[in-house]
This record gives C-alpha cells, sequence and structure tokens, in this order.
C-alpha cells in the first residue's frame, strides 16, 4: 500500500489510452461507414439511400440537413422502395404543416 498513488496514477493513465484508442476507432468507423453508404446510394441501391436519408434527418452522425434527406428519401421512392416512399410522404406531410425548418 505504500505505491498506491502510483498504481491509481498508472491505472489512470491505461484506462485514458485505452478510452482514447476506442473513441478513435468508433469515430473513424462510423465515418467509414457514412463514407461507404454515399457510394452505394450514388450507385443505385435503395437500402443506402434510405438509411442516408434517415441519417441526414435525424442528424444522425451527418449533419441535420433536411433537404439532403429528401432528396434521398425521393431517390429510393423512385426506385421503387414502399418504405421510402411511405417517409417522404411522412416528411412531406411534416414540411407542410411545419413552417419551421424542422425535419
Amino acid at each position: 500500500m505504500e505505491n498506491f498513488e502510483l498504481y491509481l496514477i498508472v491505472g489512470l493513465i491505461v484506462f485514458t489510452l485505452w478510452f482514447i484508442f476506442n473513441t478513435k476507432k468508433f469515430y473513424f468507423g462510423e465515418k467509414r461507414k457514412i463514407k461507404n453508404l454515399h457510394r452505394f446510394a450514388k450507385e443505385g441501391e435503395v437500402k443506402a439511400q434510405q438509411e442516408l436519408a434517415q441519417h441526414y434527418q435525424k442528424g444522425k452522425i451527418l449533419e441535420k440537413n433536411c433537404e439532403k434527406a429528401a432528396y434521398w428519401y425521393q431517390k429510393a421512392a423512385f426506385s421503387g422502395d414502399e418504405k421510402a416512399k411511405g417517409y417522404l410522404q411522412k416528411f412531406l406531410e411534416k414540411r407542410k404543416n411545419n413552417r419551421k425548418n424542422k425535419c
């Protein structure tokens, strides 16, 4: 028990390094996921278009952007995705009823 402070400091340093490493790993993993979603959505994959629209609408990982959300919902809906058509309809109704810039 005479070196308790030293063990505590070493433990905190190890924990901090572990935390930073895992946070960095998570951040770059999410960034890579969004980059791949954009690529697949541009190639015409309907599920990727729908997921990308949801990310833009909710502001999840990406900055909230109603216009981009509507664009990707529309692309997915035109590709024949019924779920995206429903989301697009709800999205447009919200925009029509709500004068503010909320998605």
